[in-house]
């Protein structure tokens, strides 16, 4: 902190110099209706700092409608590129009884459609239980829920660019998997097989067992958060170290490196989160 000037320094001191012009300030960009400070390298540069490079992010539960839209939710804020999926067959959203859920078919119908048709229905009751609460968040993220078998990897995302999130993802292809329940991992990794790694890309799949209610999704959003920012700063670093050079085709040193320190990663990750517990394996797109 700089000193306080006595009464006689203020009436013996000449008047100060002017003070040197302001350096002119970059441009700020606009991402998803926030204010981004300008980045002073490329995502391609191996210098700048970790802010300045974004590893992509996809997150999966059953409806993509609770866990992995909370994940997409604070990964979008975070500046994370970042897209969603469900594994179900159908949409299913808790009704008046367990026998009578609300069921809705995936990449056809709307958060907003949903929650128009829930507050009519009884807002009373989708108002207490939480969904129109999670139906307002979501219709703010995205369009609807997309089901993962059906996304065409590798596929320009055209039509998705209002999703928040969506800058870095535009071309269908991200870094890291993570699902939310250990059925949707498998469900993940045998669509993956399935498909016969077309692309021959390598894609870090993750599991961290969230439960599947309002105050959960919450608490696993922020631990999602926490681990993308530990694997983002160790991406940086092995581009930093051993350059950028073929990292965005899935190869290169710097790529073989962060791949092998995954797993050490997400075990100190672990010990943060003892009570997420976290499954990893290395697929293929």
């Amino acid at each position: 902190m700089a000193a306080v000037g006595t009464t006689a320094d203020y009436v013996t001191a000449g008047p100060p110099p002017p003070p040197p012009p302001a350096e002119p300030m970059p441009e700020a960009h606009l991402t998803n209706g926030q204010v981004d400070e300008p980045h002073k390298t490329s995502p391609d540069s191996d210098q700048g700092t970790p802010s300045s490079f974004r590893l992509r992010f996809c997150t999966v539960c059953a409806s993509n409608q609770n866990r992995s839209m909370e994940a997409h939710l604070q990964l979008s804020a975070a500046r994370f590129p970042v897209v969603s999926f469900g594994t179900g067959s159908l949409v299913r959203l808790p009704g008046p009884s367990i026998t009578q859920p609300n069921v809705y078919a995936f990449n056809t119908t709307s958060y907003d459609s949903m929650f128009t048709e829930l507050e009519s229905k009884d807002p009373r009751l989708y108002r207490a239980n939480g969904l129109l609460n999670m139906l307002e968040r979501n219709r703010g993220v995205k369009w609807g829920p997309e089901r993962w078998q059906d996304w065409k990897v590798g596929v320009p995302r055209l039509d998705h660019q209002q999703d928040k999130g969506s800058v870095g993802v535009e071309g269908g292809i991200v870094d890291v998997v993570i699902t939310c329940e250990e059925r949707c991992w498998d469900a993940v990794i045998d669509d993956l097989l399935s498909r016969g790694s077309p692309l021959n890309r390598p894609v870090h799949i993750i599991n961290v067992d969230i439960k599947d209610n309002h105050e959960e999704a919450l608490i696993g959003g922020k631990a999602v958060l926490d681990l993308a920012n530990v694997l983002n700063e160790a991406a940086w670093e092995e581009r930093s170290s051993r350059g950028a050079n073929g990292w965005d085709q899935g190869a290169g040193a710097s790529r073989a490196s962060f791949d092998e320190r995954v797993p050490e990663i997400l075990g100190q990750w672990q010990e943060r989160w003892p009570l997420l517990p976290a499954l990893w394996t290395l697929g293929w797109f």
